[in-house]
């Protein structure tokens, strides 16, 4: 990315400017990026063992296949998922609220009496795949935003920065040679002018 600019002060004092901000900038962003690194393998290994605890939940209760198919198809079923937003490391994620079940009504008498233990296993089950598919969501936007804050740091670290700081040089060093020439110039003339006078005064 070239740095624009012209070879003056103020383009000097504007790009003096935008060099601090960046080089105040740059810490916080590394910051963030050790921070969101930090959450998204955090978020990742909080979904892994949910999955893994659901996986084992329904190989446990495998044994329970003949019973499952005397229940009631449709007996149970989510109604809503209230979803949170919480901040990590400054970014917006989804934390998992309440969840609704809707339970249609069932003769408690004429049915097996572990049908409500099964309604409760059901709903288990349910809020580990709800939760493990919003921490898969969690880490999947953390990783997104790490990744932004990975290229903004790179960008200010090794391209932004350094642009700036070699068109302050390269603006430094043209004031400097426009400075020296004009002393240069100024000398001249003076000499000049002495020599001019010296000469009417010899002639007169």
């Amino acid at each position: 990315m070239a740095i624009k600019f012209q070879y003056n002060k103020t383009s000097l004092t504007a790009i003096g400017k935008q060099l601090k901000a960046r080089k105040q900038a740059l810490p916080t962003l590394k910051n963030k990026e050790s921070a969101l690194r930090v959450s998204v393998i955090a978020a990742k290994a909080e979904s892994d063992r949910l999955i893994a605890e659901l996986e084992s939940a329904l190989g446990k209760y495998d044994q329970m296949a003949a019973l499952w198919n005397e229940f009631e198809s449709g007996l149970i079923k989510v109604e809503d998922v209230e979803l949170k937003t919480v901040k990590v490391a400054g970014v917006k994620t989804p934390a998992l609220g309440e969840i609704q079940f809707s339970i249609q009504p069932f003769n408690a008498f004429a049915k097996p009496a572990w049908y409500a233990d099964g309604i409760d296993i059901l709903k288990q089950l349910a809020r580990l795949g709800i939760e493990s598919e919003v921490y898969k969501e969690k880490s999947r936007i953390l990783d997104y935003q790490r990744k932004k804050t990975t290229q903004k740091v790179n960008l200010y670290e090794k391209v932004q920065i350094p642009g700036y700081q070699e068109a302050i040089r390269k603006i430094k060093r043209f004031m400097e040679d426009e400075e020296n020439l004009s002393k240069a110039s100024s000398k001249i003339v003076k000499t000049r002018h002495a020599a001019e006078e010296a000469e009417e005064e010899e002639v007169s």
